[in-house]
């Protein structure tokens, strides 16, 4: 039976979809993959019997996934199967950020008295705020997320900007035609009243939104962040809020510094925290391991290229390799001068590293195998 470590809490859903042949269990001493949600992997001592990790969701900022192609373990996550979930929240902080419905319950919680109507009453003009119909919102990053975000904001009566230079062509068919595309950051910077982030964390988005950014936005603009927190300068935000400059900021990433300040809403991590969205990241998170663990199948790797191709023949190798030339005429020279005849060889590169599938006719031996892992750059090889 191959053990599957879950480093989280994992919804059952996914012991059904891996089936009798698998146990996803708590502890291992040499598990074939692993799962999990939060958990930091940055100095988790990874057993050399892992070929795959699954994130059951997007962000892989807690997995060192660099380091992880270096020693031919594949990177999975699952883009777009929490998108509901975090596109609900983003429509919540919306009408956070624009009423003070946050505060207007924190007060009411203090009234006492029988005449706790007439004092609501009285008291409810400090709460009140504006409507979201009519205003602009700037949509950061046009994924599985931000395009959901922009379409409902258009069917709430926004007029929405959408901005993101990698936009793939599914998430461009997806898109509403009311949404306008803006191929400048600062464009969308000075003419939305609401900015909400949808990118992942790279050194290029790291602190994305400073004081620079910020002074060429709008006065009074809000800004929702349920993306990654270090996306935003907490101290450049903080300061802003208070001169008046930013309304409101919305965010899911607590921080000492963010609590208890006037305009900013802290939400407890709570994007992705539906039971639905657990149970379709858990499903998709063991979809892609039963794949690439029975088949060699590599989808929606962050550290690998997307390679699947369905099995001929009689026996399947995959082959995880640098990126460097004559890797695979060597691979191929092994194979054939033994005899053996390939009947499909597929083949992707990402970046410094390569995949290859191969099906031959007959079976490889141990002999073969050890001959073409033993080439140069070389990184792992199995043998399905």
């Amino acid at each position: 039976m191959k053990e599957i470590l879950k480093l989280n809490a994992i919804s059952p859903l996914a012991d059904k979809v891996l089936g009798k042949d698998y146990r996803l269990t708590d502890s291992s001493d040499a598990p074939i993959a692993v799962m999990l949600r939060s958990f930091s992997m940055h100095d988790y001592p990874l057993p050399d019997s892992v070929v795959a990790v699954a994130r059951a969701g997007a962000g892989t900022n807690n997995i060192p996934v660099a380091d992880y192609a270096e020693k031919g373990v594949v990177v999975l996550n699952t883009p777009g199967a929490n998108a509901n979930a975090v596109k609900e929240l983003c429509l919540t902080a919306l009408l956070l950020a624009s009423r003070g419905i946050v505060d207007g319950i924190e007060w009411v919680k203090t009234l006492t008295g029988d005449d706790i109507a007439k004092q609501v009453e009285k008291g409810k003009k400090k709460f009140a705020g504006h409507e979201i119909m009519g205003k602009t919102l700037g949509v950061v990053g046009l994924g599985a997320i931000g395009v959901q975000v922009g379409n409902n904001a258009v069917r709430l009566g926004m007029n929405v900007l959408g901005y993101d230079p990698y936009i793939t062509i599914d998430s461009a068919w997806k898109l509403n035609h009311n949404i306008t595309k803006t191929d400048s950051l600062d464009n969308l910077f000075e003419d939305a009243d609401y900015i909400t982030l949808h990118v992942p964390l790279t050194d290029g988005t790291r602190g994305l939104i400073n004081k620079t950014a910020i002074a060429r936005m709008k006065d009074g603009v809000n800004i929702i962040n349920l993306s990654r927190g270090e996306l935003c300068v907490n101290a450049d935000i903080i300061a802003a809020v208070k001169s008046g400059k930013i309304h409101s900021y919305v965010t899911d990433f607590a921080s000492p510094e963010l609590t208890g300040i006037d305009g900013i809403i802290v939400l407890p991590h709570l994007g992705a925290s539906t039971e639905e969205a657990e149970d379709n990241c858990a499903v998709m998170a063991a979809q892609e391991l039963s794949d690439f663990i029975e088949n060699g199948n590599i989808t929606n790797s962050v550290n690998f290229p997307s390679c699947a191709s369905p099995r001929t023949g009689k026996c399947r190798i995959t082959i995880i390799h640098r990126n460097v030339k004559n890797v695979l005429n060597s691979i191929t020279d092994i194979v054939s001068g033994a005899g053996i005849n390939i009947e499909n060889f597929v083949s992707r590169s990402r970046g410094d590293h390569a995949y290859a599938i191969l099906d031959t006719d007959s079976d490889i031996n141990a002999k073969l195998l050890s001959a073409i892992e033993k080439l140069d750059n070389v990184i792992r090889v199995r043998k399905i």
